[in-house]
């Protein structure tokens, strides 16, 4: 266990889970992500210096009150300060799988909260098997929590992913936050009935994870990036999920709202722009490596971990198309 990384995870708990008006604070994330591609002590220090200096202070410490169910206030975002105490006191108690097996039933539904980081950031907080950062990260899925409009029970008619995706409506909406988007796609007629014809099963999940490595090669887009991540990160979780597939069927429906919110079309899936060369992964995590950016960072571990799984290289072009674009963006 890197003691470097649990210390700066300590100091991480000073700092609020959102700034500049509700981006999400990323810094735990991109400590995670860089310790998992090999960064060195002095190297995850500097990154969390520079960082923390765009932060702002975390509020004040709130308790729960005693015999309020713990799901009753999925969505508020006052109620951070609460929740990252009702949540460290409950993994004071019971452990880790313990925990997750009875709150991300409940919080999967809402899996799309603040543009799927309430997720990745639990992810990542039980892959570094930090208790406080675990609690904080509940936290933001729980406050953060959004719950789509519900998808009917029916049928699910085909496994053909790329059938179902062309049926979904086509949303513009122009928004800062990807959450917006989502929301107006997931309201919008025709999505409920095209999201209930996908079959979930096993091969689900992979299929979804291909799927957005592939349209990230092809679009470079950043919606689609925290697809990329979020499929990631909940292969991580499934594990703890009493019920895996239900928790995925949850998951694909926020999946395909962030779809339909797409800005940018493919013009062939999977089909690299000129500018992308495919790099080897040495020289795709000295990029991220050398880059402040913490979304190509998260990026390039992703795809390393995702790859290394599924086979093939899908998300070693994905990884190269997000090394490209902030090369080309520096120049």
């Amino acid at each position: 266990m890197n003691s470097t990384l649990m210390a700066l995870l300590d100091a991480g708990a000073q700092h609020d889970i959102e700034f500049d008006g509700g981006l999400s604070n990323h810094l735990p994330m991109a400590l995670v992500a860089l310790a998992a591609l090999g960064a060195a002590d002095a190297h995850l220090k500097r990154y969390a210096k520079g960082y923390s200096a765009k932060l702002r202070s975390a509020p004040p410490a709130a308790p729960w009150l005693a015999h309020v169910p713990w799901a009753s206030r999925l969505g508020d975002g006052q109620a951070w300060p609460a929740y990252r105490q009702l949540f460290a006191e409950w993994l004071s108690h019971e452990s880790v799988d313990e925990v997750l097996a009875q709150v991300l039933p409940q919080l999967m539904p809402g899996c799309g909260a603040a543009a799927f980081h309430g997720m990745i950031r639990t992810a990542y907080a039980v892959q570094a098997r930090h208790g406080g950062e675990l609690a904080d990260a509940l936290a933001y899925w729980a406050c953060r929590n959004m719950a789509l409009p519900t998808v009917p029970e029916r049928a699910r008619s085909t496994a053909d992913l790329q059938k179902v995706l062309a049926a979904l409506p086509s949303v513009a909406v122009e928004a800062r936050f990807i959450t917006t988007r989502m929301r107006a796609a997931a309201a919008a007629p025709g999505f409920a009935a095209a999201v209930a014809r996908l079959r979930i099963d096993d091969a689900t999940l992979p299929m979804l994870a291909r799927h957005a490595a592939r349209l990230y090669v092809s679009t470079g887009d950043f919606t689609v990036l925290h697809l990329v991540t979020s499929a990631h990160a909940l292969r991580q979780l499934l594990p703890f999920v009493p019920e895996p597939l239900l928790a995925v069927r949850s998951y694909w429906r926020a999946y395909a709202a962030g779809h339909s919110a797409v800005d940018a079309k493919p013009d062939g899936l999977g089909k690299p722009g000129a500018a992308t060369a495919l790099l080897g992964w040495p020289q795709l995590i000295a990029a991220a490596m050398a880059s402040s950016d913490e979304h190509l960072i998260k990026l390039v571990h992703s795809c390393r971990e995702e790859q290394a799984l599924y086979g093939g290289n899908a998300w070693q072009w994905a990884a190269s198309r997000a090394v490209a674009d902030a090369t080309e963006a520096q120049a």
